[in-house]
């Protein structure tokens, strides 16, 4: 039988007394450490005496960064400090994207506020001078709704179209050719599209000012983001799905539109949204093609016609107190409109989205 050699070396000192755990900081440092932070940031910004309290922010935002990696070392070690000092960089950049946000919409809401009832949306500028009090927006509003609406209508089906070709079929020089002018359109200025469908439709084809004008330039901006957001969601669908559906003998355009596209819809509808949400806002493309005027005009494809931004900017380029006004009221508005049509997508895609579990 073998003997068990039993170890009788002595063991060091500095083993035998090292502690299984090390100190760790409390869960209330980090939010004291930017508690602190804030208070120094505000007292150094009152004694260089700085009135900007953005200048405020970013010396206490500095501040929080030096002192936790500082008290982390002291406390912990200098691994965990720099862990920590990214985790606080993370937190730092994301009040600093979130800060203006939220400034933006308390302003927005609290100024626009003023201004928005059931008159300012029902009724329209005619016979209202721009410096006086009175008015609204029902005109710019039926506008937008029917420039945007149309625009969705042209660029929507064109984008997916495009983007299922690239994915599913494209292959060879013209996809890349298709992709390469996808990429350069998705860069253009939205002046460059109203000027494009000026000298078109305005100046070659002999047509006047209309919504339909102002909507075939914003389906040029939305068209390029509807390819992209939709190739990318395409290309997320595995690939496992289309062989299973091409192996049971469906056909590849029924399997496209049973299974890869219901698949993808949620991220599809997002993708759209988010074109809808860009051209929402253009002013210069409804400037050039649609004009803008005081009147109601129900009509896209004849006369001309305003919109929620154009009405945004002429309101502010008055200067009175009552066209300012008048312009938050919008803007208000408008924000709203964006919101109600993700909220309307968001719905959408969970409805159609393909049911998980029994």
């Amino acid at each position: 039988m073998s003997k068990v050699i039993e170890d009788t070396r002595p063991v060091p000192a500095a083993v035998r007394t090292a502690p299984l755990s090390h100190a760790r900081m409390p869960r209330w440092a980090p939010a004291a450490i930017a508690a602190g932070s804030i208070a120094a940031g505000c007292g150094v910004g009152l004694g260089a005496g700085w009135h900007s309290r953005v200048q405020w922010g970013l010396i206490a935002a500095l501040l929080f960064v030096a002192a936790t990696y500082v008290i982390t070392a002291k406390v912990e070690n200098v691994r965990q400090a720099k862990d920590r000092v990214a985790t606080s960089l993370v937190w730092v950049c994301f009040v600093l994207a979130v800060v203006p946000l939220f400034s933006l919409g308390w302003v927005t809401i609290s100024k626009g506020m003023e201004v928005v009832d059931g008159h300012f949306l029902s009724h329209s500028m005619n016979g209202v001078l721009d410096a006086q009090p009175g008015g609204g927006i029902y005109h710019a509003l039926l506008g937008t709704i029917e420039q945007v609406l149309i625009a969705t209508v042209i660029a929507a089906p064109i984008g997916m179209l495009t983007a299922i070709y690239l994915v599913e079929y494209g292959r060879g020089k013209l996809a890349k050719a298709v992709t390469f002018f996808v990429d350069v359109m998705t860069g253009i200025p939205s002046i460059v599209a109203g000027l494009f469908v000026l000298a078109t439709w305005n100046l070659m084809l002999g047509f006047g000012p209309s919504g339909f004008a102002g909507a075939i330039a914003l389906a040029i901006l939305m068209m390029p983001v509807v390819v992209r957001s939709t190739e990318e969601m395409l290309k997320l669908v595995p690939n496992e799905l289309r062989e299973a559906s091409l192996a049971l003998g469906v056909p590849k355009w029924r399997t496209i539109l049973k299974v890869v596209l219901p698949t993808a819809i949620g991220g599809i509808t997002t993708g759209v949204m988010l074109s809808v949400a860009r051209v929402t806002g253009e002013t210069a493309p409804v400037l050039l093609l649609v004009f803008g005027t005081k009147l109601i005009n129900p009509n896209p494809f004849e006369g001309a016609q305003s919109s929620l931004p154009l009405y945004v900017y002429e309101q502010y380029a008055v200067g009175t107190d009552a066209s300012i006004a008048r312009a938050w009221g919008a803007a208000l508005v408008l924000i709203a409109f964006v919101m109600l049509l993700n909220l309307v997508a968001r719905g959408i895609a969970r409805w159609k989205a393909p049911k998980t579990g029994r």
